[in-house]
């Protein structure tokens, strides 16, 4: 399928597809099996300039756009979901300042995220606050020139390894969502502490880790965009970064089929290829269409967020403003609506395609030793973080019903 892609976003996919298969694929069952970060991938990924793959390149970025970082994350998704995850999270990090900070934090940073001289984590979730963020206990009180934080995260992606972490706490526990707030905290600060490192599942090259807050003081210059706004920092960040999540999923569902494929093909039973059985090409035809379909909705949505905030984006640079403010002031419009729907239809889709291959190979499928149920494993999560599906499913049908209110409204008044 030719989607039209840059010479630019051409290039990304192709080097990330050469680190994919040539660096990570060789060395994902080590990452996996010791739960360790994948330090020598991420440095392939540093030299290759791809961990801004997003950042426009006057910040130390590639300028490839939210479409460059997709065609990026799948192809490493590919080889491994975890590795891709390692290398994504600074993503996630560096998207609410792209959007929210100043041209100080951007510059400060911003920059490094996307050069990989440093790393990034973000945290919103707690014990009591996962689809709820609003229920955020952690707290944080201005004094003088600092803000104070007290309270815990969990689940927090980059754990340990980060150096710079997007942090949700509510300045006002009163206001409810009004009160939550977003601010940058450099590792190192004092008061801030790590607790224990979860082991999950699946994605385990990347740790996953518990964070403490303990009379944590913030410099008041740390804080993204204003108090009470936390929600918004939030909510404008998954918009864009939703799609990343779901080209995980992609990747893990076409890297499965890959394995599949070539396994299907070489293994005989009753004298003929298993990909001769009927029931197992109406298997693979389903996956195949999944994933194509999964392909065409992500590309068409990542290209047409590029086109329309894209605008906005160099308008701050140009101006020494706000990305968000310049979107507000050009009518840029929320992707809450489409970035759900490739998060659900992608995440839905690597799971059931990675069962699927699990079934097709058969009992060398569920075997530690063969790497289609590692993504089986790793499938599971693009369903859950960033949003759960359920959740995903509750915005898209909000977004759908206002916009048809919308047109009503106008239809009556024309």
């Amino acid at each position: 399928m030719d989607y039209e892609l840059t010479e630019l976003q051409q290039e990304v996919a192709a080097t990330a597809e050469r680190i994919a298969q040539q660096k990570i694929k060789p060395v994902r069952a080590r990452y996996d099996e010791n739960e360790e970060f994948p330090w020598e991938i991420v440095n392939e990924v540093k030299k290759a300039g791809l961990m801004g793959v997003y950042v426009p390149e006057a910040l130390g970025g590639a300028g490839a756009g939210n479409l460059g970082q997709v065609l990026a994350s799948e192809q490493f998704s590919r080889a491994c979901g975890g590795i891709a995850l390692a290398v994504s999270a600074s993503c996630l990090c560096g998207t609410p300042i792209l959007l929210f900070g100043t041209p100080k934090q951007r510059e400060k940073f911003l920059t490094p995220l996307a050069t990989g001289e440093k790393l990034g984590a973000f945290t919103i979730t707690e014990p009591s606050a996962g689809s709820d963020a609003t229920a955020t206990k952690t707290t944080a009180k201005l004094e003088g020139d600092h803000y104070v934080l007290n309270g815990i995260k969990n689940f927090c992606s980059g754990g340990e390894v980060a150096d710079v972490y997007v942090v949700f706490a509510s300045t006002s526990l009163k206001r409810g969502a009004r009160g939550l707030t977003a601010f940058i905290v450099e590792k190192g600060t004092p008061g801030f502490t790590f607790g224990k490192k979860e082991h999950k599942m699946g994605i385990r090259a990347s740790p996953t880790y518990e964070l403490v807050f303990q009379n944590c003081k913030v410099p008041k210059e740390n804080l993204l965009y204003k108090e009470g706004y936390g929600l918004f920092v939030a909510q404008g960040t998954f918009d864009l970064s939703r799609p990343g999540v779901a080209a995980q999923g992609l990747g893990i569902a076409q890297g499965a089929l890959d394995e599949t494929m070539a396994y299907i093909r070489v293994r005989k039973q009753f004298g003929q290829a298993i990909s001769s059985f009927q029931a197992i090409q109406h298997m693979l035809a389903d996956c195949g269409t999944a994933i194509e379909a999964s392909r065409a909705l992500l590309y068409a949505t990542a290209k047409a967020m590029d086109n329309s905030v894209g605008p906005a984006v160099e308008a701050a640079l140009k101006k020494g403003t706000i990305v968000f403010d310049e979107m507000t002031a050009l009518d840029v419009k929320r992707w809450t609506k489409e970035s759900g729907m490739c998060k659900v239809y992608c995440s839905d889709t690597a799971m059931k395609v990675t069962i699927d291959c699990v079934q097709m190979c058969g009992g060398i499928g569920y075997m530690r030793d063969f790497p289609v149920e590692k993504f089986m494993r790793d499938a599971k999560i693009t369903q859950i973080y960033e949003g759960t599906n359920q959740i995903q499913r509750n915005e898209i049908a909000m977004m759908m019903i206002k916009e048809a209110a919308s047109k009503a409204k106008e239809a009556v008044a024309a």
